[in-house]
């Protein structure tokens, strides 16, 4: 049986009331993404992403939104100002524009829905599509904003070129592996609008060593949340 909880070094997540529980793909872009004084998590679920913000950058004003009920009143509990609402339809309380959007988003496309409603709508792409993700995204962000997503590897292109139709150009990309021996499992992206093949930043992150357990890299990465 699961811990209802995660506890890292400065916080603890409870994730029994919701369906996503914590995981390494939101510790990455919790411990990854850049910051701003404005920070909207799309589809926050348990917290998980702005609570690592949130510490990393005290003065910001965090938000999260879901479409779950029981993710909202989650993330609540996990101590952040969390709304229920579409990004679709989304427009905050207190301006009306961001310096950093981001999201774990749902990732499965043309596969086999789970019959948990909850984990169903967290990870399949209905709910929110890419470019409903991207399109709105650039709706929310200020001039000078960026928006900070994690994806299966093999997305990297569709999202890149999704990107692009709404003039947000990548300005850091981190593809992730398991381990060295195997294909990326996942990609870390930074966007802006602002377009410079010159300033592009594009790395690598292991996950494992060569004992199976985390690499140097990774632990520096999430040095100041893992116990």
């Amino acid at each position: 049986m699961s811990s209802p909880f995660f506890k890292f070094k400065q916080f603890t997540i409870w994730h029994d009331k919701c369906a996503m529980k914590v995981g390494t793909d939101g510790v990455l872009l919790g411990a990854w993404a850049p910051l701003g004084s404005r920070i909207l998590d799309v589809g926050t679920g348990s917290g998980l992403i702005a609570r690592m913000l949130m510490q990393r950058c005290p003065e910001a004003e965090v938000e999260g939104i879901d479409i779950d009920e029981a993710a909202v009143a989650q993330a609540k509990e996990n101590g952040v100002r969390a709304f229920q609402a579409r990004l679709q339809d989304w427009k905050s309380d207190i301006g009306d524009c961001y310096n950093l959007i981001v999201s774990n988003p749902p990732y499965f496309q043309n596969s086999l829905k789970n019959p948990d409603r909850g984990r169903e709508l967290a990870r399949h792409t209905d709910s929110l599509g890419y470019e409903e993700l991207i399109a709105h995204s650039a709706r929310l962000l200020k001039e000078e904003g960026q928006l900070a997503l994690i994806l299966p590897a093999e997305a990297e292109e569709e999202i890149r070129n999704l990107a692009a139709r709404y003039s947000l150009f990548p300005t850091h990309i981190t593809r992730v592996y398991s381990k060295e021996t195997k294909p990326a499992r996942r990609v870390i992206l930074a966007f802006s609008r602002k377009n410079s093949i010159v300033g592009l930043i594009e790395d690598s992150l292991v996950l494992e060593d060569e004992k199976g357990g985390r690499s140097a890299a990774y632990s520096k990465l999430c040095e100041e949340f893992y116990l």
